[in-house]
Formats: structure tokens, C-alpha cells, sequence
């Protein structure tokens, strides 16, 4: 259903293709035009998903239309994508575009932020896109930053970023903490260059989402982060605004659920490139340099066995952390997890099977698991030394650790432990 009327950091690589093995994608090589802001057609389409928001979408409708007439010189539009909410949010968005002439409705009958965002930038005639959270967590004055590089054509894809410099962000101890974990496992798992996947505040290029859009698979939270990787992989520039970010505390998305929808998608990409259906076909601009293609796909098996790993030691930690104390849960949990992490990477990363060498392989893997212990364990000493710790910020010190002794043991495994298998 439609209604209503209208009114510095960057990345490359390749296309993948999505939907049939080995399928590939050319992005044309080049700057984009710049974007001619006389247009008739509104130059800027910001949309605003939502399920059952009742409560807030009035007043954040009417604060984003305030500001994009006070501010923004060009044309707009704003596009309220209901996901099948089952209070009065579709009602209320249909009053809002009867009131206001720059704001239409989309109704979807099934959920999912990413469906919402695909749905319409792909109807779109505008010929920039952006989406933005309904809470407004982020301060709206970093939008004309945001599409600024798009207008000009210097760039394809803005993001907003709470965890660069300059940003300034006001949230809980919790929400930080796994907001840097996961950007830390993108950038291990999938050499992201980009800083903040997961800022509800992002736009893009007409022309570049129209290639982009059919690639993603996903339809919910993990989307941004699909569409991004799909970005940095064609070459395109992805331009970075730090922003000013408030945390909603009224928040309802499921942090659990969300984070293992995330894992799974970071695994599926990862797969991806590892098998090579993430191929390169053209460039969007002139490539970063690459990994020899051996390396990368070991670097990416290794840091999804590195990220179901970290995963295990933290809950095995956790556990035992209350009967046995920090110390020694640390060492039993980085022991189970060093022996159960070198036999996967036995098999997965570098491909060693049967029983030959096994012995020989687990014992040079010690060596590995005594780096860790050091690290962490040294870690766990300073950081008591100096204080006592909340158990967030223990578990931040040991991921912290953890990620130093990944390097390390992917380093030893490569080159001492499977030289042979190597060369």
C-alpha cells in the first residue's frame, strides 16, 4: 500500500554474486556524476522502518519533517515503512502523510528491517536514499554530512559511525561493549574497513543500490552489514560521519537474538569468501591491495573458528568464573577452548586430515595456548592490580587479550605448526 505525495574513510574490492554460485557482477569503473539538485523529483528519500511504534512515530515524523524543512536545501521525501505492526503505527503513518505532503506510507505484511529498506529504496525515484532509526537516537544535524558525498558523487555509500573519532555517544556499559565486539569480529572475519556496521543512520546512491540491492540476502538487522561488505568488496567509497548518538532506553530489540542473527550472517559471508562465490568481476575504483588468495581464504576459516572459539571461552569463563575465581577459570576455559580451537583449525583452515602428526600438531599448539595465557592471564593481573573491575569490563580486557593471542597462533599455526601443509 502507498499513499501520500512527494515533495574520511574509504573502501574497495568486489561484487558477489548471491544467488547463483560463481555468478558475477560488474560495477562500472569510475567516478559518479554529481547529482543535480533542480531535479523535480525529490533528491532525498529518507525512510523510517517501524513495527508497532504507536507511541513515538508522531513526534519523531514531525521532528525530522521540522528539520529537513528548516535545513536541508533540496527536495525530500519521508517514507514510513510499517512492518506489519499490529497496533495503530499504520494508521498513525497514514494520518502523518494526509497532514504532511513530503511524507508517504509503505505497509509490508511481514517484518524485517532489511525486506522494509529493500522494498523501498528499490521503488524509489530518488536518486539519494537513506534510512534513519524512528527513535532519532542519532543528533539529526550530521545528515547534510551524510549525503553531502553522495550529492557531489566522492562517494557511494555514507554511514553514520558512533565508534570513530569525533563521535560522542551517550549509552550503557552493555550496548558499548557489544557494539565493539562485533565491529572487531567483521573486521577479523571479513576484513571490514568500515567502522560501525550497525548505526541506524546510513545512505546511499540511487544507482549504486539499484547493483547492490538484489546481492543481499538478508531481511533483517543483519542487512546493513551484508549491504556494506557488498559495498567495500565492488570497490565503492564508503564515507564515514561520526555522529552524535543517544541510546534509547526503551529499546526493544532483542540483543540475543539480533546478535546470534548476526553471527550466522557473518558466517555465511565468510563462507562466501572462503568458497570463492564472493568473486571479483570489476571495480567500482581503483582496489585496496589484496591477500595472496591462499591467505585469504586461511584468514577467513581461521577467524570463524576464532569467532565460535572466543564465544565458548567467554561462557566457559563466565561459569566458572564464581567457584574457582578469575585465574583459574581463565586457564581452564583458554585450555579447553586452545585444544578444541587447534583441532579445528587442524581440519578447516588447513585442511590436515587422519591421525598423522596429530600428537605433534596439539603440542606446538600448546605453545600457542601458553602465548594466550600469558596475555590473559597478565591482563587479569594488571587490570586487578589497579582496580576491582565490573565483570563487563573483565570480559572486555580478556576479549581484548584474546584478539592479540589470535594473531599469534594464526602466525604460529601458519607458519611453524602447518609450515609443511603450506608449502
Amino acid at each position: 500500500m502507498l499513499t501520500g505525495g512527494a515533495q574520511g574513510r574509504h573502501n574497495d574490492g568486489t561484487v558477489r554474486a548471491s544467488t547463483v554460485d560463481h555468478m558475477t557482477t560488474t560495477i562500472a569503473k569510475g567516478s559518479p556524476a554529481p547529482i543535480d539538485p533542480r531535479s523535480r523529483t525529490p533528491l532525498l528519500d529518507v525512510v523510517v522502518p517501524v513495527y508497532n511504534e504507536e507511541a513515538d512515530l508522531g513526534a519523531c515524523v514531525r521532528r525530522l519533517h521540522a528539520h529537513l524543512t528548516e535545513n536541508l536545501p533540496y527536495s525530500f521525501r519521508i517514507t514510513v515503512a510499517d512492518n506489519a505492526s499490529t497496533d495503530a503505527t499504520l494508521a498513525i503513518a497514514t494520518g502523518l502523510a494526509a497532514e504532511l505532503p513530503e511524507v508517504t506510507v509503505v505497509h509490508l505484511p511481514e517484518k524485517g528491517r532489511g525486506r522494509a529498506l529493500r522494498r523501498v529504496w528499490s521503488e524509489s525515484d530518488s536518486p539519494v536514499l537513506a534510512y534513519m532509526d524512528v527513535d532519532l537516537s542519532t543528533d539529526l544535524a550530521a545528515l547534510l554530512p551524510l549525503i553531502a558525498p553522495l550529492i557531489s558523487g566522492h562517494s557511494d555509500v555514507a554511514i553514520g559511525t558512533r565508534l570513530a573519532r569525533g563521535a560522542r555517544v551517550v549509552r550503557g556499559p552493555k550496548r558499548e561493549f557489544i557494539s565493539r565486539c562485533y565491529n572487531l569480529i567483521l573486521r577479523g572475519a571479513l576484513a571490514a574497513r568500515f567502522s560501525d556496521a550497525q548505526c541506524g543512520f546510513k545512505a546511499i546512491r540511487k544507482d549504486v543500490a539499484d547493483r547492490l540491492l538484489p546481492l543481499v540476502e538478508d531481511t533483517g538487522w543483519f542487512f546493513d552489514t551484508e549491504l556494506l561488505v557488498l559495498a567495500q568488496q565492488a570497490g565503492l567509497r564508503i564515507h564515514e560521519v561520526p555522529v552524535d548518538w543517544v541510546d534509547d532506553p526503551d529499546s526493544r530489540v532483542d540483543i540475543v537474538a539480533t546478535a546470534i542473527a548476526d553471527l550466522k550472517g557473518v558466517a555465511r559471508l565468510a563462507k562466501g569468501l572462503a568458497s570463492g562465490s564472493l568473486k571479483i568481476s570489476g571495480m567500482g575504483r581503483d582496489p585496496l591491495p589484496g591477500f595472496p588468495p591462499k591467505l585469504a581464504s586461511q584468514a577467513v576459516r581461521f577467524a570463524a573458528v576464532g569467532i565460535a572459539s572466543t564465544v565458548a571461552y567467554l561462557a566457559l569463563y563466565t561459569w566458572l568464573r564464581g567457584g574457582i575465581g578469575a585465574q583459574a577459570a581463565n586457564l581452564v576455559a583458554l585450555l579447553v577452548t586452545a585444544i578444541a580451537n587447534t583441532a579445528a583449525n587442524r581440519r578447516f583452515t588447513f585442511g590436515v586430515r587422519g591421525r598423522e602428526g596429530a600428537t605433534r600438531h596439539h603440542l606446538q599448539g600448546l605453545v600457542a595456548f601458553v602465548l594466550g595465557l600469558a596475555l590473559t592471564s597478565g591482563s587479569l593481573a594488571v587490570l586487578h592490580a589497579m582496580t576491582a573491575p565490573p565483570r563487563l569490563v573483565e570480559l572486555g580486557v580478556l576479549v581484548l587479550a584474546n584478539l592479540i593471542a589470535t594473531v599469534l597462533r594464526f602466525l604460529l599455526l601458519r607458519h611453524w605448526v602447518f609450515r609443511a601443509r603450506n608449502a
